[in-house]
């Protein structure tokens, strides 16, 4: 019987991603796994789970009350191409807004202040096409959003050309990432494409309400 027990540099190791299963319990680190996905957000109020992501182009915020005890993460990407025309612009924007009050209100919902509110943001790497810098995109949104809307931010890691692993404690906050690099973890990139083309498609459904 092996009882080595997996230390934090080997947290990111823990799970497939890609596997069906979106939630189950991790043994190494009794805690409860949530994986979420390109356009997912996930707001909790228990200590005891650990949130799961894999960014290439895409924005992920990590936003807690510490207070509260409630904690969650969002990721997402804007649609289109930001720089082509006015309106298309003002859609992407729209698009982050959304994703972005999405998550806060969630946190509200459970008990959350907006003034106590700690941010940290991975992500807006340009693995999709370096060409069109979606990533860097995705980023100057994220960072005129949360000073617009005056939160605290109190780490990040963005841009550059590697996917990254993010896992987030939602017990302390704690924020574990590992850039990915090898063959197989690059599955991020076509799986963003794919969701990216379908943003381009049909970007926005019906109306978008922000709540304060």
């Amino acid at each position: 019987m092996n009882n080595h027990r997996r230390g934090d540099s080997d947290l990111h190791q823990v799970g497939d991603y890609y596997d069906n299963h979106r939630r189950y319990f991790d043994h190494n680190f009794e805690v409860t796994v949530v994986k979420i996905f390109s356009g997912d957000c996930y707001a909790t109020n228990n200590a005891d789970e650990m949130i799961v992501t894999i960014l290439g182009s895409c924005i992920a915020a990590c936003i807690r009350d510490p207070l509260a005890g409630v904690a969650g993460m969002n990721h997402f990407l804007l649609p289109g191409d930001p720089s082509a025309n006015p309106q298309q612009a003002c859609d992407a924007a729209r698009y982050g807004a959304f994703a972005m009050e999405q998550l806060i209100n969630q946190l509200l919902a459970l008990g959350a202040a907006r003034h106590r509110l700690e941010v940290k943001l991975f992500g807006g790497g340009n693995v999709i096409d370096s060409h069109s810098m979606i990533g860097s995109k995705n980023i100057h949104f994220v960072k005129e959003f949360v000073t617009r809307e005056g939160l605290h931010v109190a780490a990040s890691d963005l841009g550059g050309e590697c996917p990254r692993r993010i896992h987030y404690f939602s017990k302390d906050g704690r924020v574990m990432m590992r850039k990915l690099q090898r063959r197989d973890d690059l599955r991020v990139v076509e799986t963003e494409k794919a969701y990216h083309a379908t943003l381009n498609t049909k970007p926005l459904e019906g109306s978008i309400e922000l709540f304060g």
